[in-house]
């Protein structure tokens, strides 16, 4: 969600956290603010809205100083307004902190603050936590921090300045991602590595409970009980290049073309032709513990939601294992009925989604095995899972994740290859769904290739306000993945239903300014939506139709209609949801949204 970068080296400060902000635009903001030592003390200069207003209000004066932090925020605690921006400073205005997260006893923690003689300018928990470093600074920032930590409850990403130690900057992780940027004589401190990637690749990712004291001198790694902590330097393996549009008005744009390359870089390296299965080393499970479990759980949110559902007919029509899809967010709450016997799998884009860690923390803590699907490597669910795979579809800047998605779908299609070859699927039809596994980036290609149809269908929701999604079978989760991508980033509302229960209720809305998308490819319930389609029609409803080559019975009774390949039916949800995307972008550009940063939402869900 919000944006932390911090410097400290040889060069002035402003211009590499400004650059460190805009590459961290995408992950979602509503205001943004930066904190130098400039000599004197802490200036801070922050505003309300996108960077741009920042960067104009700075002007020609940008802040003189070689330490200091940035930050881009996403509200919790009071309205996006330039008081409650960050850096927030102490009482003493010598002290800045950033934060990422929500301190939940805030509330008890200023009114002990408020009878000590703190004023407060902000609504933010935030300001509450720089207070409090405040109240215990008598020296040394790094024990201060350290202090005030102790009497924290909540998450946090945080990153504090101290004008009396002006070659210091002290981070710390609780739930919130933070990772330290090592460099030629300089040091950076960022919540994602896309913020530094200009200037290093070498990174040391915290872990919760652990502090980075940064100086000239160089950095430390501790944990608040004072040890020394010893962490590996990682190697950042992308670079800038591929987190740029290359040419494309619209990064979402982009990442939807690069679809065929993401898939195949999922696949890559994991297929057994021979064995008719597939290689899942890092699951860091044996074909004797895979076969030992009775059941399996996985759970997610939003987009990743919608991949686990189609990973539970992958599970249950290949392997026949016993699936259940949660919600990340309710799982915890609901005292689940998990044992040794179950494998839970976590889904996550950016491995840092705070509802999906603290499902797997619960898991763990009824004795499941765990496994993470996650597309950033070195994230916090990575390191927090058993085992798992890593999606590898490269950077996803565009909030609305597409190509992360269709490497979901197709990263649970090898677990299903794989437990389906243990639990009794043939050779032959092992290698009859590789074949179609290792077909599926040419086919995306081919629905790619004919993108400007899907442009000329926009029109068919012209003025429209809201839409219904509606698809059966495996491609149920793909009308409500369909429909979230349309009010993601079109603010149109849209619903995905199940096709049959379009009776049970939706159809008391359709009438000729409603439209209706099908997703119906010709698979074992066409005749069903063959006839729900009829329904529409009989009701004045104008129908846009997802259709496999050559059927021409739903062509004839749709007002439009998108045809895609034929391939396993299994594997459709991949086909059948590249249109989709595409149709949601178009529909946004024409209503002149802004597709890659949609209002009020974040990339990297870090708070619960």
């Amino acid at each position: 969600m919000c944006g932390i970068v911090g410097y400290v080296g040889p060069r002035p400060a402003a211009d590499i956290l400004l650059d460190g902000l805009r590459r961290l635009e995408y992950r979602g903001y509503d205001s943004a603010g930066l904190a130098i030592i400039n000599g004197t003390g802490v200036q801070v200069q922050k505003a309300a809205g996108k960077l741009s207003v920042l960067t104009e209000l700075i002007g020609n004066r940008k802040p003189k100083g070689t330490t200091g932090i940035g930050h881009t925020r996403w509200a919790t605690h009071g309205a996006p307004n330039t008081s409650n921006a960050h850096p927030h400073t102490d009482g003493s205005g010598r002290i800045a902190l950033i934060h990422n997260g929500i301190i939940e006893n805030a509330g008890a923690l200023k009114t002990v603050l408020l009878k000590r003689g703190h004023e407060f300018t902000s609504e933010t928990d935030t300001e509450v936590l720089a207070h409090l470093v405040g109240e215990y600074y008598s020296g040394s920032l790094e024990q201060a921090v350290a202090s005030a930590l102790h009497d924290v409850d909540g998450a946090y990403g945080i990153a504090v300045v101290s004008a009396d130690e002006p070659d210091v900057v002290v981070a710390a992780r609780k739930g919130s991602p933070l990772l330290v940027g090592v460099g030629e004589g300089e040091w950076f401190v960022a919540s994602d590595a896309a913020a530094i990637l200009e200037h290093t690749r070498s990174v040391v990712y915290l872990d919760d409970g652990e502090m980075a004291v940064l100086s000239r001198d160089g950095y430390r790694i501790r944990n608040l009980a004072e040890d020394e902590v010893d962490k590996p330097v990682n190697q950042i393996d992308w670079d800038l290049a591929t987190i740029e549009r290359d040419g494309y008005e619209h990064f979402m744009l982009k990442e939807i073309f690069e679809q065929p390359e993401s898939i195949a870089d999922t696949m890559r390296g994991h297929l057994l032709d021979d064995e008719g299965s597939s290689r899942l080393h890092g699951l860091n499970l044996s074909d004797e513990e895979l076969c030992q479990f009775e059941r399996i759980v996985i759970t997610a949110c939003g987009t990743s939601w919608h991949a686990a559902l189609i990973g539970e007919y992958l599970l249950e029509d290949l392997a026949r294992m016993p699936t259940e899809v949660e919600y990340a967010s309710e799982f915890r709450y609901r005292n689940p009925v998990i044992d040794d016997r179950t494998l839970v799998i976590a889904i996550s884009q950016s491995g840092e989604t705070a509802d999906t860690l603290a499902a797997i923390k619960e898991a763990k803590s009824r004795g499941a095995r765990t496994i993470g699907l996650v597309n950033v490597v070195g994230s916090t669910i990575a390191r927090e899972v058993d085992g798992g795979l890593y999606l590898r579809a490269g950077p996803e800047i565009g909030v609305a994740s597409t190509k992360a998605f269709t490497s979901q779908v197709t990263a649970l299609a090898l677990v299903a290859l794989r437990l389906a070859r243990l639990r009794g699927m043939s050779l032959e039809a092992g290698q009859a769904f590789i074949a179609d596994l290792r077909a599926l980036p040419r086919l995306v290609r081919v629905v790619l290739d004919r993108a400007e149809e899907l442009e000329a269908l926009a029109d068919f929701f012209t003025g429209s306000t809201n839409a219904l999604y509606l698809g059966r079978g495996v491609n149920f989760p793909v009308a409500l993945e369909g429909a979230l991508k349309m009010k993601e980033i079109s603010y149109i509302h849209a619903e995905g239903y199940p096709a049959a229960e379009m009776k049970h209720g939706p159809i008391a809305l359709i009438d000729e300014n409603m439209p209706v998308v099908f997703i119906a490819p010709r698979d074992a319930v066409h005749s069903k939506i063959v006839s729900n389609i009829e329904e529409v029609k009989a009701r004045g409803g104008r129908v846009i139709a997802l259709i496999s080559d050559g059927d021409d019975e739903i062509a004839k009774l749709a007002d439009a209609s998108f045809t895609i390949p034929m391939t396993n039916s299994a594997l459709t949800p991949i086909l059948t949801s590249v249109p989709l995307q595409l149709f949601a972008y178009y529909v946004a550009v024409r209503r002149e949204c802004n597709v890659d940063q949609p209002r009020n939402l974040a990339k990297s869900v870090t708070v619960e």
